[in-house]
């Protein structure tokens, strides 16, 4: 699956497993023509392995966060199974100071985006109480103890992409000119200013659950394509939640300032896709392009240039400011949607089953995400930033993140996909350990893959427990189908 530059370098996109030194890195990405700092090799006692004050949340001992992995494999009811407590055991067993979510835990049931997402429901406590242990549990296993590490809970309602009982069942922001047919909304779909108002109450619901349970803050997400991210963008949208700025930010003040003052002590963070772009389809050959049905100029990127393919992060800077007044003392920066336009936020060789090839090399989205997390990171000192989409380094994920870190282009380095095949990374990187390679995610894409057609999700090329699960055969089925699409260019 080797592709072509449709820039002005006309080579093969290099697989970063085969740039096996930090030169080899330097090299080529001086190659593609971007700038990335890549330390030598990572030091066990330096810049990760100092503690970081999180505000009300409290301090975590190092500058590691496994970031929200769901795995679509929770009860019909939103309450957590054994493969649920056994991936939140993981993420305690990574040794990160900071646990930023865990999943995507929606508010209503019917904000879920599958049937089996974690919900706010008559047990959720117990439920979050169970599941707060369980990352204690797998930090003792790691570390020995379980002191050290700050737990989150990131709140959420799908909007345009709930699914509760499996079939699309959209709740919009806005009438979309092109994402309305990709999962049949209409008019009806859309939240109503008083749906919105009542859901505020359901926000602050959800955060005293999770205070209750023990954990140290909420993440509010406002992130790839979910309502929170989708109201940013409701230029459209008449009444109190659409328009400027101010009437777009209104729904996400509301709540932050809600939550603030029902749990004074509870932290408060927000994970944000900072910018976004057209959505994309296949093109000739399966490369991804702008929806050709898309309006120009696009008005519906918040933190775009109007273009549908710039960045201005006018906006989001204020934003920012606003949300700090009201009670956010983090931000977790991510961008755009995996629904329309994964490239942007998981950079991958290997694209899911739903998503395109790309005909360029990917580290030019992962640097572009540097370069705007630098800039929140500059201008809000008085956030803690949290840096995503880095797991496509794979061996080089250490060495690049002590160099971010270390020049202040971020605060916390996060890891999501990389979590599940290598949750240990983390704690292996501070001890000086050797890297575990064959555990080191490989951007297969699979944990997209499977849920993307009702499978559960997990690391099944890595993982020796999904290896053996009997769901590998429906998915091997299911990516041999989506290459012959491609390959067939239908």
């Amino acid at each position: 699956m080797a592709l072509c530059h449709n820039g002005p370098v006309a080579d093969r996109i290099v697989q970063l497993r085969k740039l096996t030194s930090s030169p080899a890195l330097s090299a080529h990405l001086e190659h593609l023509g971007l700038t990335l700092e890549v330390d030598p090799e990572v030091n066990p006692g330096g810049v990760l392995a100092r503690s970081l004050e999180l505000g009300r949340a409290g301090v975590a001992s190092n500058r590691f966060a496994t970031l929200p992995m769901e795995g679509w494999d929770g009860t019909a009811d939103g309450r957590p199974t054994e493969l649920v407590e056994r991936r939140w055991f993981r993420f305690g067993a990574s040794g990160a100071g900071l646990i930023w979510g865990g999943e995507a835990f929606a508010v209503v049931p019917e904000g879920r985006a599958n049937p089996n997402q974690l919900c706010l429901g008559p047990t959720s406590v117990a439920d979050l109480t169970r599941l707060r242990r369980a990352i204690a549990a797998g930090r003792r296993s790691t570390l020995g103890t379980d002191d050290g590490v700050v737990v989150g809970l990131q709140l959420t309602h799908s909007g345009r992409w709930s699914r509760p009982h499996g079939a699309p069942a959209p709740r919009t922001a806005y009438a979309h000119p092109v994402l309305d047919a990709r999962v049949g909304a209409t008019a009806a779909s859309i939240l109503s200013d008083g749906e919105l108002d009542d859901l505020i109450g359901h926000y602050v619901g959800a955060a005293l659950a999770a205070a209750e349970a023990g954990f140290d803050f909420v993440d509010v997400k406002q992130c790839h394509g979910y309502l929170g991210h989708e109201l940013l963008s409701g230029v459209d949208r008449p009444g109190p939640y659409g328009g400027d700025l101010e009437g777009r930010s209104r729904f996400i003040t509301r709540v932050i300032t809600e939550i603030r003052a029902a749990a004074p002590t509870l932290g408060i963070g927000t994970r944000l896709s900072a910018y976004d772009q057209v959505p994309f389809v296949q093109g000739p050959e399966g490369i991804g392009i702008p929806d050709p049905l898309a309006p120009s100029p696009y008005p519906y990127a918040f933190g775009g240039d109007g273009t549908g393919a710039g960045i201005d992060l006018t906006e989001v800077h204020q934003l920012l400011s606003r949300l700090t007044e009201a009670g956010v003392e983090m931000c977790c920066v991510t961008a755009a949607s995996p629904y329309y336009n994964p490239h942007l936020v998981r950079p991958a060789y290997f694209p899911p089953s739903d998503g395109y090839l790309l005909g360029h090399d990917p580290l030019v989205e992962l640097v572009q995400m540097v370069e705007v997390t630098r800039a929140i990171a500059t201008v809000h000192a008085e956030l803690v930033v949290v840096g995503s989409g880095l797991t496509y380094l794979q061996e080089h994920f250490g060495t690049v993140a002590q160099a971010l870190v270390g020049n202040g282009a971020v605060d916390v380095v996060g890891l999501g996909r990389m979590a599940l095949s290598y949750p240990t990374l983390p704690a292996d990187l501070l001890a000086g350990r050797p890297l575990v390679r064959a555990q080191l995610c490989r951007t297969f894409s699979d944990c997209t893959t499977a849920p993307r057609n009702g499978l559960i999700s997990g690391c099944y090329p890595i993982d020796e427990h999904y290896k053996h699960r009997p769901e590998r055969v429906e998915l091997a089925k299911v990516k041999r189908a989506a290459e012959a699409t491609r390959r067939s260019g239908s």
